[in-house]
């Protein structure tokens, strides 16, 4: 691991791992005299850092890191052409809006994978197992069907003001990998994933 990595996997946050020389350097620039070690200096620093991670989850909002170009469907939208949107955005899952805009539904690849049969666990290489498996394919038995039918309903959603951390949580109690943001009217305005997330929580911004 470079040293600008960080320090993972001492149980610190990641971050620009210190030299010694850093830490001389710093400390000189302090007027007068600090009663304490290099050594502790970069204790103080790392536990500085979390806290400021910390810090930075409790405050964000999902406002502040949600996508705002969302890829969307209807209803009435085609399966074949809900897959198409989502093979095309590089999404794994995508919000159902009615008529006004308002979240009805969320459709993941798990839902697809469910409605076609496959069983645990949920994913690519069960598909295509399933295929070679069978003499056609596993999603002809949705082939003709919309979003409506397969989507998951009420979909779960956040306000814009949500924290970061209690959106994070929602992930964990629901098993869902993202949500979608909507206003007091329930209509669409971004989503969060957990990439988004990650991303946002990965470092602190000055």
């Amino acid at each position: 691991m470079s040293e600008e990595t960080g320090k993972q996997g001492s149980g610190l946050p990641p971050g620009p791992a210190l030299k010694d020389e850093d830490i001389y350097e710093a400390m000189k620039q302090i007027p007068g005299y600090l009663d304490i070690t290099p050594g502790d200096f970069k204790e103080v620093y790392y536990l500085a850092y979390r806290q400021a991670l910390e810090r930075l989850s409790r405050s964000l909002t999902a406002a502040e890191i949600m996508t705002r170009e969302v890829a969307s469907v209807h209803p009435d939208t085609p399966l074949a052409e809900v897959a198409a949107i989502m093979g095309r955005r590089g999404v794994s899952g995508v919000p159902v809006l009615d008529g006004a805009g308002k979240v009805v539904g969320v459709i993941s690849e798990k839902d697809f994978l469910r409605h076609m049969g496959v069983t645990e666990p949920k994913n690519f290489m069960t598909l295509v197992a399933g295929c070679l498996k069978t003499k056609g394919c596993v999603a002809l038995p949705i082939k003709k069907q919309n979003a409506a039918h397969i989507m998951g309903s009420p979909a779960v959603t956040v306000s814009p003001d949500t924290p970061v951390k209690e959106v994070a949580a929602i992930f964990t109690e629901k098993n869902i990998n993202r949500v979608p943001v909507a206003d007091a009217a329930g209509r669409l305005l971004g989503i969060v994933s957990r990439g988004d997330i990650v991303r946002a929580t990965s470092g602190v911004r000055p």
